[in-house]
């Protein structure tokens, strides 16, 4: 080193017998109100000083202590605990957890000679480090020691969890007789044996953490994996639908009501989701068969006729009572007052029970299709007999397509 004023110091090399002092001399005030993001870097990166009681870092007269990512703790949804990892910051995490236990969740995993963690956020946003293009990933140490950064980059999933996920992975039986690391002392060499060994092995822990992630995500009424082929991808936008509408009627922090409230919206969920598909699907094959009858021009049939003016006259009375005054079906057509019943009579209609015709699968369908419309909840055997009778229905419909 050149020389330099021991001065500068002061008191800090009292009863100062080993370890290292960095003095920043002249640091611009950008650097300064950049402290406590530096705090979070160390507590990041230099785990030996959160984990080894024998070694601590300090800045600027403070302790570099787990507390330091509490921002990143308050942001943190679940967490998969590795083995049994000793870390101060998984505690916290877990504490933390069991005050809130119906936003969390947390779960133990085993990895022979492995520990640590592996922890979700909201949204990708919060792994953002701040004024940098990097971000907080799942980095492997061995011996407290940061060995190699994000190590999802070796196993690629190409999944959207991984935009959600950090974590720290200790292993330090890479730590032997033989040297595995590059010549930098930053990274491990990619193709030790050793190493590779461990990816595979972490490349199964993933996966779990892959379900449990998505299954977690939509219990919690937020979105989930959408290449997870769980669910049907019909069922997992209705219940996009469903967790987008219900942010409405979330209740503000503290309100004595919101845990009540919580627990009715989390009891419709799976409801919900049925009924908006069912909706979907009515709507679309209805809507279809008017198109289809409007091409072929059927004339309506005199129990249709009624039927239309039947419903008129209710459409009248209703907008009379609430001093409506504009239009409110789009169109002029009479088909937009038959439902699928009377369409299907118009379009597909026979007396053969032998032969295949919309008109029959209609007059099943009806009490389903009715209740789905008032929004009722349907019961189980009601939901298979729904299901089961619009897949009849929806072949049928598109027979008919392909033949105007």
């Amino acid at each position: 080193l050149s020389e330099f004023d021991i001065s500068i110091f002061g008191k800090k090399t009292d009863a100062h017998p080993q370890g290292t002092i960095i003095y920043f001399e002249d640091i611009n005030e950008g650097i300064r109100n950049s402290l406590d993001f530096l705090g979070k870097m160390i507590a990041l990166h230099f785990r030996f000083s959160l984990l080894d009681p024998t070694f601590s870092i300090y800045l600027n007269d403070e302790k570099i202590t787990y507390k330091h990512l509490n921002d990143l703790a308050e942001k943190t949804e679940f967490v998969w605990e590795i083995g049994d990892p000793k870390d101060p910051y998984v505690e916290g995490l877990k504490d933390s957890f069991a005050k809130e236990p119906g936003r969390h969740e947390h779960k133990k995993l085993n990895f022979d000679e492995v520990s640590g963690f592996i922890a979700s956020v909201k949204t990708p946003r919060n792994l953002k480090i701040m004024t940098t293009d990097e971000r907080v990933g799942i980095d492997l140490f061995v011996n407290g020691r940061l060995r190699e950064r994000d190590i999802l980059k070796h196993i690629p999933m190409a999944r959207i969890v991984e935009n959600y996920l950090y974590g720290q992975i200790h292993f330090n039986g890479l730590d032997d007789e033989t040297d595995r690391f590059t010549s930098s002392r930053e990274g491990i060499i990619a193709d030790d044996p050793k190493f590779r060994k461990f990816l595979e092995k972490f490349r199964k822990i993933l996966g779990e953490v892959v379900a449990d992630w998505d299954t977690w995500r939509l219990k919690h009424r937020e979105t989930g994996d959408p290449e997870n082929e769980r669910i049907s991808s019909k069922e997992r936008a209705s219940r996009g639908l469903f967790n987008t509408v219900t942010e409405d009627y979330d209740l503000p922090k503290g309100s004595k009501n919101k845990g009540k409230v919580e627990n009715w919206v989390d009891d419709l969920s799976n409801d919900a989701a049925f009924n908006f598909e069912s909706y979907a699907e009515c709507f679309i094959s209805e809507n279809l068969v008017r198109k289809c009858i409007e091409e072929i021009q059927i004339p309506l049939t005199p129990e249709s006729e009624q039927e239309v003016e039947k419903y008129k006259k209710r459409e009248k009375d209703s907008k009379d009572r609430g001093n409506i005054s504009i239009d409110i079906r789009k169109g002029k057509s009479d088909l937009s007052y038959l439902d699928m019943d009377h369409l299907a009579t118009l379009v597909d209609k026979t007396h053969d029970p032998k032969k295949a015709a919309l008109s029959r699968d209609s007059n099943e369908y009806k009490p389903m299709r009715d209740a789905v419309a008032h929004t009722a909840l349907l019961s189980d055997p009601a939901k298979k007999r729904l299901t089961a009778v619009y897949e009849n229905i929806q072949a049928r419909v598109r027979t008919l397509l392909e033949k105007i």
